[in-house]
């Protein structure tokens, strides 16, 4: 891994992006304040929950923290990639896990010994493993491909998680879900055009990190049979840390003082990310508030766009509405098929495939 995404193989690969992106950063339109003051505003907004006394209903407020949370992970993509400016991916793995779990210390504390109750510690680890290599392959893909291509290409977790869930979890997943499942990789072809676009190594990072992703989450889907949300996360941040260290030390290179508040605010947004979107699927039904979190592309197509100088394709943004188009099918019908399931003591309706 350290060879593939090493400085001295990825200099070529990031010469030309390095310029290109220098050349978008005019003076004055990212400067480390000014980054930092939207983030703030940007993690206060996020973390809110508003009550409803103010007239908010419980899908508004959960199509609200959807989005908020799609806003901040387009906001990690852009960090990641200003950091790979003098950073290895792996390395960036390591410290965004670092202030990760920094940031959640005070939920450690407060958990206490029962937080740290499982009779899963082995699966918790592959968890771990699984969980840090999607993370690598990502921060790579968000390196060498540009940011509205790789976040299009990402959408297809849900299509693998689909798949993986019915031949290794023995899920049921009907003719409606599997034909949903079809359409949605074919849009995957429409965004990588083969035969009309050049394939690289680098294109196929983004489905690549989305396979492990959707592994990653059929392993917490194991996980919850027996353990508590606090539980799962607790543990992956407090494994996935020390486990990234070891391959960020084969590149590691200190980081100058910008970097480090990059890498800090990556660390930060990623909890408040993960935190508004538990908190929006708490609000409502995920086939709700799902459709909130494809915001992430034309987030990350404006800020690439005045960032770093990069324009989403028309093949793309048709490809990434097929692909979304799919998964929502698909999470409407699992929210059928739960609801039938909760009333299947009282009705004997068929469920729904």
């Amino acid at each position: 891994m350290a060879k593939l995404f090493g400085p001295a193989n990825r200099r070529k690969d990031m010469a030309l992006l390095r310029a290109k992106r220098k050349a978008a950063l005019r003076p004055g339109t990212w400067s480390a304040g000014r980054g930092a003051a939207m983030l703030a505003v940007l993690m206060v907004g996020s973390s809110y929950d508003p009550p409803k006394s103010q007239g908010l209903t419980d899908f508004m407020q959960g199509a609200l923290l959807m989005t908020a949370a799609a806003f901040c992970f387009a906001i990690m993509n852009v960090l990641v990639r200003l950091a790979a400016e003098e950073l290895d991916p792996l390395q960036i793995a390591f410290l965004r896990n670092f202030f990760a779990l920094a940031f959640m210390l005070p939920l450690v504390a407060k958990a206490g010994q029962a937080g740290f109750k499982t009779e899963r510690l082995g699966l918790h680890i592959w968890r771990a493993v699984v969980g840090l290599g999607a993370m690598t392959i990502w921060f790579a893909a968000v390196t060498l491909v540009p940011l509205g291509e790789a976040v299009a290409l990402n959408f297809t977790l849900p299509l693998f998680a689909t798949a993986g869930a019915a031949i290794f979890l023995a899920e049921k997943v009907g003719p409606r879900r599997w034909a949903a499942t079809a359409l949605g990789f074919i849009g995957m072809l429409v965004i990588l055009r083969p035969g009309f676009a050049e394939i690289s190594v680098a294109t196929a990072l983004p489905i690549i990190a989305a396979v492990f992703m959707a592994t990653s989450v059929l392993i917490v889907k194991v996980l919850a049979r027996t353990e508590s949300p606090t539980v799962i996360v607790l543990y992956m941040n407090l494994i996935m840390t020390p486990l990234s260290l070891i391959p960020a030390l084969f590149v590691w290179r200190w980081p100058s003082w910008e970097v480090w508040l990059w890498v800090a605010l990556l660390g930060l947004i990623a909890s408040v990310a993960h935190l508004a979107m538990t908190r929006s699927y708490k609000k409502a039904d995920a086939s709700a508030v799902l459709p909130f979190d494809y915001a992430r592309l034309p987030f990350v197509a404006v800020l690439g766009y005045f960032i770093f100088d990069e324009t989403v394709d028309l093949w793309t943004w048709v490809g990434a509405a097929i692909i979304a188009a799919a998964v929502l099918y698909i999470a409407h019908r699992e929210t059928l098929r739960g609801q039938q399931q909760a009333t299947a003591p009282t009705s004997k309706s068929p469920q729904a495939p």
